[in-house]
């Protein structure tokens, strides 16, 4: 980020059309599951298969989407995947307004949605890599958490303002509008992206399915990252999902109070994503992950002792602020490291490989702690999801990694000058 933090015209289209879908993804927050509850009355078996069921079966359908995706251009993939999304959700108010819908089209939209989103985040990084050189990875990386936690903070209360005043559909139309005006900024971005070299084989084998896992397995450092990432998202997002279960039921709490409880801590995001490159350059990348990664560990645990009342709600915003600060720290690095550890001619079927491994351990996960929440109950759940999570830091990265033996395929340049950066 030189010459006064400038990315340039073709990054800040790029970055509107990141904020635009992810506004519209935190509008329609938990839409899914209202839609089951109030309009079609599902029970709780139903609404836990919108998460579980819909994430992991998203996450099979995306398989052959990553290498399917490296040997092409990956502007009109991520054009392709938002008009996706707009489409499928569409479905659901065109269902609900001529009385049609159900809870089979719910599940098959939540499916399909979770397997663009997969390839949409795949395709995304590779698209990065060779719109910015190596050294504004970082900066970028550090605006899109940014966003995210920003959006985070502003979407759940103006959804549920919309779900209040329109019903729970609205913000389902919402969040369909904005994958359009993603997919219009993208296209915004114009400029030539280099055709990826094809392989001799114009056809997908089988074993071609496996090679984003191969590759990172085979990568001393990639290799911890990657089941690093993937047991802390889905320890983190069982727990939440009993603590829900704890402070909504036994412990009487408001869902305003609900809502609070994580949207007002996201401001630490915000400002963990401001830190991470300041962080970086004083103190090196290596060391910043690693410690970053071994903080965020440390906080999950304290959610087992939240008690009702407004000293319960202290804890609960007091622990999440501390977390997702970490996590707002920790998620830029890593997702650069990750790009910068990755081939260019890999990164499509690499992203692929690594988000449909998150996906389906937090599906996996989230199940099993449902389980585990019955028989034990939600507190002393939560409370072992945070005991093992303060596992996790053994799974990071030990050492500095060796650069890679190929350099890094070179930017695409500006189809014209952007005085004002983006």
């Amino acid at each position: 980020m030189r010459n006064g933090h400038r990315l340039g015209r073709r990054f800040g289209w790029l970055w509107g059309a990141y904020g635009a879908s992810a506004l519209g993804t935190w509008l329609a927050f938990g839409a899914f599951p209202l839609i089951a509850v109030q309009v079609l009355h599902a029970g709780p078996v139903e609404v836990a298969a919108l998460s579980s069921v819909g994430a992991a079966v998203g996450a099979a359908v995306a398989v052959p989407l990553g290498p399917w995706m490296e040997f092409r251009r990956k502007r009109p993939v991520l054009i392709g995947m938002d008009l996706v999304r707009f489409a499928a959700l569409l479905t659901i108010p065109a269902a609900f307004a001529l009385g049609v819908l159900s809870f089979v089209q719910l599940l098959l939209v939540s499916v399909v949605v979770a397997a663009a989103d997969i390839t949409f985040r795949a395709a995304s990084g590779a698209y990065l890599k060779t719109l910015l050189p190596a050294g504004d990875l970082l900066v970028a990386n550090a605006r899109f958490e940014s966003t995210s936690w920003t959006t985070t903070i502003i979407g759940p209360p103006l959804g549920g303002a919309a779900i209040g005043l329109l019903g729970p559909v609205a913000t389902v139309v919402a969040d369909a509008v904005s994958y359009l005006l993603s997919a219009l900024g993208i296209r915004a971005t114009g400029g030539q992206e280099p055709r990826p070299e094809r392989r001799e084989a114009a056809r997908i084998r089988a074993r071609d399915l496996l090679d984003g896992w191969r590759y990172i397995l085979a990568d001393a450092t990639l290799r911890p990252l990657f089941f690093n990432t993937a047991v802390f998202n889905g320890l983190v997002m069982a727990a939440d999902a009993l603590l829900a279960v704890l402070m909504l039921g036994r412990l009487g709490f408001e869902p305003w109070q609900y809502g609070l409880a994580f949207a007002a801590p996201s401001i630490g995001g915000l400002l963990g994503s401001r830190l991470a490159r300041p962080l970086v350059t004083r103190f090196g990348q290596h060391r910043v992950l690693v410690v970053s990664g071994a903080l965020r560990a440390l906080w999950l645990v304290g959610l087992a002792f939240v008690g009702p009342g407004a000293g319960g709600l202290l804890l609960v915003m007091g622990v999440e602020l501390g977390l997702i600060f970490c996590c707002g720290v920790f998620n830029p690095v890593c997702a650069t490291y990750r790009l910068e550890r990755t081939a260019t001619d890999r990164v499509a079927r690499t992203l692929s490989a690594w988000s449909v491994t998150t996906k389906a351990s937090t599906a996996l996960l989230t199940a099993a702690w449902g389980v585990l929440g019955g028989l034990l109950g939600p507190r002393t759940a939560i409370g072992l999801a945070g005991v093992l999570l303060l596992a996790t830091p053994l799974l990071l990265p030990r050492r500095t990694a060796a650069p890679l033996a190929a350099p890094p395929a070179e930017p695409l340049a500006e189809t014209e000058p952007a005085p004002n950066g983006a």
